[in-house]
């Protein structure tokens, strides 16, 4: 089974894809905690994502609203917590029907909340290379993710990725 994924894009447009290869595998009850600095790529991972998801609506920053879903083939539920005052505001929000529902939920800068993450959940960390180049590299906690890693990297190896790499 495969605990660690990394891999390099080197446009938006990759980044994208690779998302649009997770969202297309998951089947909901799935929470993915994604980290990274400003523009390192989470927003556009996960349009790629909602697009898997055959979400037709068009994903933009949760950033002042927090939270926004979308209805897909599985509900998508994408947070934004940069601008909690503290975690414990999670708990007006009523994430844990979303953290442990049914739909996928995305966490970007869940780095601020590891208190609040399942123990299980697909940990996505983003790392700028250079002006386009994304390192992202996912880490499962938990079998089912590690299972799900196994099929993100046969169901990827098939996609137009510049470079990828594998600890």
């Amino acid at each position: 089974m495969i605990e660690e994924l990394v891999y390099v894009t080197h446009s938006p447009e990759e980044t994208m894809a690779l998302g649009r290869a997770l969202g297309c595998l998951l089947q909901g009850g799935e929470l993915l905690a994604l980290e990274g600095d400003l523009g390192a790529g989470k927003t556009h991972f996960i349009k790629g994502l909602a697009e898997g998801l055959e979400v037709t609506e068009t994903v933009t920053s949760p950033t002042f609203g927090l939270i926004h879903e979308y209805r897909g083939r599985v509900p998508l539920a994408h947070f934004d917590v940069y601008r909690l005052d503290s975690p414990a505001e999670l708990e007006n929000l009523g994430y844990e029907e979303y953290f442990f529902g049914a739909g996928v939920t995305a966490v970007e800068w869940s780095d601020q909340i590891r208190d609040y993450l399942p123990e299980e959940c697909l940990k996505i960390c983003f790392t700028v290379l250079g002006s386009q180049e994304r390192q992202i590299r996912f880490t499962a906690a938990g079998a089912a993710f590690r299972d799900l890693l196994a099929e993100l990297e046969k169901a990827f190896g098939a996609l137009p990725v510049s470079q990828r790499e594998h600890p």
